[in-house]
């Protein structure tokens, strides 16, 4: 046993992986999916009782509001017959005395009350019961009350409150449905009250609520008392299948009734069959409204796809495992090819990317997508290393830059400084300032302690500029820098401002003309820095602007040529991107005519700001 153990270890230890997943799916996929079919037959039948018992449940309470509603029309008509106060004074009197005031009663009152009836659709009949020994009994409505039965019923209907309901008339009651009322209690000339009844056919009072002949339940309206006293549809289905055996479910169901648990589906079991039932209890009818179901109708359809389901499944899976067994050789077919990528990388062959084959548009599977990113991965590290030489050459050149540009700077500094004591001496305050602003520029320019200087310093650096061009070109440049305090102090790149103002100066306007540059700064989202330098110049030529966005966005390999002196545009912009993201860098807006607006984003953190 020990032998045959170790034998089947070994062959599985040495299997392809394709082989163990095909089976590891036999093992776990056949046995689960039946299981799981037939689970999922039996919450199909969970969900099917508890759609059913919904569905009874809002059918019986439709019923129970529509018999109380025709209830109430039945009442609401005995009130409309009960103000005609002379009909009913005249009945109470003798009738016996005045002919001719009888014929006047049977046109006026008699005729009056006689249209309340007609207009009344459910109504079939409206009697009322007098004791006076001389009512004259020559009408259907008017009736003795020796006549009605049982005679001491008034006494209930006094202690219910003067009116009830009855599913089953005392009079020829077999299909009719009545309501009673008092009208008048023992006086000095009655022994007996009188009693109103109002009449309703119950094929018309039960008309549209009890008509199906079919449908998962059977409607009852059933007598509180006696439950052989019932009111259905004996055309139904149900009730047809029951046969003799519906008066045992409805007995059966009956016993099972309580008006305190109305919404508790009812179960009973007569003979091999199993039945539900969903009631509603009426009160001043005394009876409840019964909807009546199957259990073996309601499962009828469920049960028959055991074997149809079961069948199904074991196709389906037999079809699963073939798809897993050629699915799982194409799938390590695939990943062999990326395997022996790697092995290429590996050994230093970053142009050993893996064919794909796929379209544009198309994305693959997960394999697919590894082979994408992968490929991706290869190009960001051919991309970062180009980076990293493209920085280490810019940093080179700022440094040669600046290490050219002190050159005898303290020869020169000496030399502006004498010429401006001369020009003071000579009372020439124009020539010294300017030979200040120079001297101010030289100084900033030459001097790089830092890669990054506080944006006041960049500020006075421009400002400095702008005296020094008004000078040269007797221009009425004005700049207009009034920032926030707590802005000044924030860190910058060095000169990433000059070349954009430079080119204000050069481009916005004529030689020796007027411009007006703004520079304001604000905060977008918490995490940008956008400074802003805004003229009101001549504006960029729309096919420029065009071409000068492309660049900035990426979109174009052509060069950016802006700016005559400085680093210019595409250096300030292709900095900020290398050192700071793609986030950052350069946007120009521009209206020819109008302005020119030129953004710089900077990250707003000041511990994320640095040199290069």
């Amino acid at each position: 046993m020990k032998y045959l153990l170790a034998k089947l270890r070994k062959l599985y230890r040495n299997a392809r992986i394709s082989q163990k997943l095909f089976l590891a799916f036999s093992i776990m996929i056949v046995i689960p999916g039946i299981l799981v079919s037939l689970l999922f037959i039996r919450m199909q039948e969970t969900q099917l009782y508890k759609d059913a018992m919904a569905t009874g449940s809002s059918h019986v309470s439709r019923l129970n509001e529509q018999i109380r509603s025709r209830m109430d029309i039945l009442e609401n008509a005995s009130s409309t017959a009960l103000t005609q106060k002379a009909f009913v004074d005249f009945i109470h009197s003798n009738m016996r005395g005045d002919g001719l005031r009888l014929v006047k009663f049977r046109q006026n009152q008699f005729e009056q009350m006689h249209n309340i009836i007609q207009s009344h659709e459910m109504i079939s009949e409206l009697s009322f019961y007098v004791d006076n020994p001389n009512l004259y009994e020559i009408w259907p409505e008017i009736y003795h009350y020796d006549k009605f039965w049982p005679q001491e019923y008034w006494v209930t209907l006094r202690d219910e409150g003067g009116a009830a309901f009855r599913l089953f008339a005392f009079k020829d009651g077999q299909h009719t449905l009545s309501y009673y009322r008092l009208v008048r209690l023992p006086g000095q000339q009655q022994k007996l009250p009188t009693i109103m009844e109002v009449r309703s056919q119950h094929s018309v009072f039960f008309s549209e609520m009890l008509q199906e002949d079919s449908g998962d339940f059977f409607s009852v309206v059933m007598d509180g008392t006696d439950p052989s006293r019932s009111v259905y549809n004996p055309q139904h289905v149900f009730s047809q299948n029951a046969g003799e055996g519906l008066d045992e479910i409805l007995g059966n169901i009956h016993r099972q009734l309580d008006v305190l648990h109305q919404n508790k589906p009812i179960k009973v079991h007569v003979g091999d069959q199993t039945y539900y039932a969903l009631y509603r209890y009426i009160v001043p009818l005394n009876a409840y409204v019964v909807d009546i179901a199957s259990h073996q109708a309601l499962m009828k359809g469920p049960r028959s796809w055991y074997v149809l389901v079961v069948a199904i499944t074991l196709f389906v899976l037999l079809l699963i495992m073939l798809l897993v067994s050629h699915t799982t050789q194409r799938i390590f077919r695939r990943l062999d090819s990326v395997l022996s990528s790697m092995r290429q990388v590996r050994k230093g062959q970053l142009d050993a990317k893996i064919v794909t084959d796929l379209d544009d548009n198309e994305t693959g599977d997960e394999i697919d997508e590894v082979a994408v990113n992968y490929n991706k991965m290869l190009d960001e590290i051919k991309r970062l290393m180009t980076q990293v030489v493209d920085k280490q050459l810019i940093a080179k050149n700022a440094q040669l830059h600046s290490l050219h540009s002190q050159i005898n700077s303290h020869f020169l500094y000496n030399a502006l400084e004498s010429i401006r004591m001369q020009a003071e001496v000579q009372h020439q305050p124009a020539i010294a300032g300017a030979l200040v602003s120079l001297g101010s520029q030289l100084r900033y320019s030459m001097q790089w302690r830092s890669d990054t200087v506080a944006l006041s310093e960049e500020l006075a650096n421009i400002q400095s500029y702008i005296q020094f061009i008004n000078f040269m070109e007797s221009g009425s440049i004005v700049l207009k820098a009034d920032l926030p305090p707590e802005v000044l102090s924030y860190t910058i790149p060095k000169m990433c401002l000059q070349p954009i103002v430079e080119n204000s100066v050069h481009h916005a306007s004529p030689s020796g003309g007027s411009v007006r540059i703004q520079i304001t700064v604000r905060v977008e989202d918490d995490s940008l820095l956008l400074i802003e330098i805004f003229d009101d110049g001549a504006g960029v030529d729309p096919e420029l602007l065009a071409s000068l966005q492309a660049v900035l966005r990426g979109e174009s390999d052509t060069p950016i040529v802006a700016s005559k002196n400085g680093l210019g545009l595409e250096n300030v912009h292709k900095r900020l991107q290398l050192h700071y993201g793609k986030g950052c860098g350069l946007w120009i807006d521009s209206v020819q005519g109008s302005y020119t607006c030129v953004t710089l984003r900077l990250p707003w953190e000041n511990v994320n700001l640095g040199g290069w």
